[in-house]
């Protein structure tokens, strides 16, 4: 019976993708430190503050296809630019 509450199936949920997200963030920082070492691991706080699981399978992917740090600060920058835009109120 508790299985079938609707919060209890949110609860489930929330843990699912608590998971992913951690299960996604644990690979980026593996690819980081195996291709860069802790010079890509500094990177990790501000990746580290990406919930959406799209977004960091995309940064994931990227690790494993750039040359160098400096490419990785400008996908994230170009990640993150989308999305300062759309969190920022208008000036009205």
């Amino acid at each position: 019976m508790l299985e079938k509450s609707f919060f209890y199936q949110e609860i489930m949920h929330k843990g699912r993708e608590e998971g992913r997200l951690k299960e996604r963030l644990s690979g980026i920082e593996l690819a980081l430190d195996i291709k860069f070492g802790t010079e890509g691991l500094e990177l990790m706080p501000e990746i580290s503050q990406i919930s959406d699981l799209e977004i960091l399978r995309t940064i994931q992917k990227g690790v494993l296809t750039v040359n160098n740090l400096d490419e990785i600060q400008t996908m994230l920058q170009s990640i993150q630019t989308p999305l300062n835009k759309i969190s920022e109120p208008e000036n009205s």
